[in-house]
């Protein structure tokens, strides 16, 4: 099947599209990345998109325009792809995250997802499925990390241990034990959000460069920085990262007021700008070296990094640091673009849902059994 995969992350720099090409029956999936593009936000609207991460007081009414605006940057994602419609047989959207609160105790558990994958089949004629995340919420799961269910199925090795970390606005791992990809998946696969990604940094540049620049290209401006270790060892020590998975997290905890008390706390210790950035981005590292150590039953022979921080160079070197026990590449090494991983995971996600194939893996969610994910709009 020819499908669109569609992902906007929790850095909100723009919407991935994925042309993907997907076969195979059940979960030995092959899938190959025709064409992918990423189509930005306008500053409007990434601006309204990241102030409600924020918790900025809105009313329903801009709350529906919203919707519209992020259904109306889908639909020219689509179209930025290029290609004839009539033969794309599914879309699938993983929309805008919002909002996202995992169950806990005797909180039911939340997500929003904007972007209105109906208004996306109307428009394109295209089969859509959309809203991924609530059947595991609902099974008492975090609907989140949704992605190592494809890491499985794609780069599993059968003779060695893998760890496959994304990094986007916010980090997630998925831990793969030795597998043949045959028949289902093994239960004992791992996977749960690390902590911050980029978000931190990204915020970071835009407030240091007076909003010139949105993000740290390769690591250079970290680069002329010595992170401060003192700092680092002190942010550690935030309850999220003791806590055991399976976990989850987005911009309601690692948020703008989060990172502007980091930067207090920076100033205190008289860091310069790229000082400040070495530290935040060396943080992440620790973050996920931190993870690995705590709750991985041994460390991974391989490390392979997909999603915008695989570009940041001064990370990965940061990466290979901290694990040196592991060989740190990136997906790419794989023939996996890092760049569109996660659309092409909604592609493979809507195909299981297209042919009522679960899509969730209990073991990383948490949620009480195997489900299927994602509501299907017929044009």
């Amino acid at each position: 099947m020819r499908i669109i995969g569609l992902m906007s992350g929790t850095s909100v720099d723009g919407i991935d599209a994925a042309l993907t090409e997907v076969s195979g029956e059940g979960y030995a999936v092959q899938a190959r990345l025709v064409r992918g593009i990423t189509h930005p936000y306008s500053k409007e609207v990434r601006s309204h998109i990241l102030a409600l991460c924020a918790n900025e007081p809105t009313t329903l009414a801009e709350l529906a325009k919203l919707d519209d605006a992020i259904a109306h940057h889908f639909i020219q994602a689509i179209q930025a792809l290029d290609i004839d419609l009539s033969t794309i047989d599914l879309i699938g959207s993983h929309g805008q995250t919002l909002f996202h609160r995992p169950p806990k105790e005797t909180d039911l558990g939340y997500t929003q997802q904007l972007g209105r994958a109906d208004k996306i089949a109307a428009a394109t004629g295209c089969t859509t499925i959309g809203n991924f995340r609530v059947a595991d919420i609902a099974l008492s799961g975090q609907g989140a990390p949704l992605v190592p269910i494809i890491d499985a199925c794609l780069l599993s090795h059968p003779a060695h241990s893998l760890a496959v970390q994304n990094i986007g606005g916010i980090g997630n791992v998925t831990y793969l034990p030795p597998w043949d990809r045959q028949g289902t998946p093994p239960a004992h696969i791992k996977g749960w959000d690390t902590g911050p990604g980029n978000a931190l940094i990204d915020w970071a540049v835009t407030k240091l460069s007076a909003g010139k620049k949105t993000y740290d290209k390769n690591g250079d401006w970290a680069t002329q920085g010595t992170p401060n270790q003192e700092l680092i060892h002190q942010w550690l020590q935030h309850p999220f990262f003791t806590v055991a998975p399976p976990k989850s997290t987005g911009r309601e905890l690692f948020s703008t007021t989060y990172a502007e008390q980091r930067w207090q706390e920076a100033q205190a210790h008289q860091l310069s700008d790229a000082d400040f950035l070495a530290t935040l981005t060396d943080f992440t590292a620790a973050t996920i070296e931190l993870s690995y150590r705590q709750f991985l039953p041994q460390l991974p022979t391989e490390i392979l990094i997909g999603g915008g921080g695989s570009r940041n160079q001064y990370l990965m070197d940061r990466l290979r640091h901290r694990l040196p026990e592991s060989t740190v590449g990136t997906t790419d090494d794989k023939q996996l673009d890092a760049d569109y991983k996660e659309a092409i995971a909604f592609a493979i996600l809507a195909y299981w849902r297209y042919h009522n194939i679960p899509g969730n893996l209990p073991s990383v969610t948490g949620a009480s059994r195997p489900c299927l994910l994602g509501e299907i709009w017929q044009p």
